[in-house]
């Protein structure tokens, strides 16, 4: 399982749906990676919506992923957890994570993306790759040239964040990621199922020009 079209499901920017049917619709466009992102949530609430897309995309075959809480990813059966520098560290939930147990970490420059894969983390997110209102913690763009030297620095999968749609998605490709992950382009648009596949498409054919 890749990491092309990584989408972040957000109900303030998915118009007032719900994480369940934001994944619903994007994994009918063919998102191969569901993130479940609300910081809002009690730890129950984010429960019962954590066990709800986890049937989502496993009738989808697509990975399912919990933002910082090991425990909600661990209970709901989630393929695995993304952390930031503020989460527990991923050497720690290294672990008490299972055997095959998916995690991922943002990182900001090559230094702490380097400092994940030596803990253990199994892929790297450059966040945010281009300033974004999607996240009000992110902070500035770090821009394709960042992205290009993590890609040289680090063998694991490379996701970018933060910024990314239609219009830029093949260059942040060519710097050399391989996915993307998206919360507006996607959870945004009034058809989340066709903005998936349009972005789908579109990575799909960067990867084709780059090879």
């Amino acid at each position: 399982m890749g990491y092309d079209l990584y989408v972040v499901t957000d109900e303030a920017i998915g118009l007032g749906r719900s994480h369940v049917e934001l994944a619903r619709q994007a994994v009918a466009g063919g998102a191969d990676v569901i993130q479940l992102r609300d910081k809002r949530l009690s730890g129950r609430a984010l429960f019962d919506a954590a066990l709800a897309v986890r049937e989502v995309t496993l009738d989808a075959g697509a990975l399912f992923i919990v933002n910082d809480r090991l425990d909600v990813a661990l209970a709901a059966g989630a393929d695995g957890v993304h952390l930031g520098a503020s989460d527990l560290p991923i050497r720690e939930a290294r672990k008490i994570a299972p055997p095959g147990f998916i995690i991922g970490a943002s990182v900001g420059s090559v230094a702490a993306a380097v400092r994940a894969a030596a803990a253990g983390a199994d892929y790297v997110a450059l966040s945010p790759t281009f300033s974004t209102g999607s996240k009000g913690d992110a902070g500035p763009g770090h821009g394709l040239m960042r992205l290009s030297e993590i890609r040289a620095a680090v063998p694991l999968p490379l996701v970018a964040i933060g910024g990314i749609n239609a219009v830029n998605v093949s260059d942040v490709i060519a710097a050399g990621a391989d996915g993307v992950a998206v919360i507006s382009a996607v959870v945004g648009k009034d058809d989340v199922a066709a903005a998936a596949r349009d972005l789908r498409a579109r990575i799909v054919a960067a990867k084709a020009r780059e090879r």
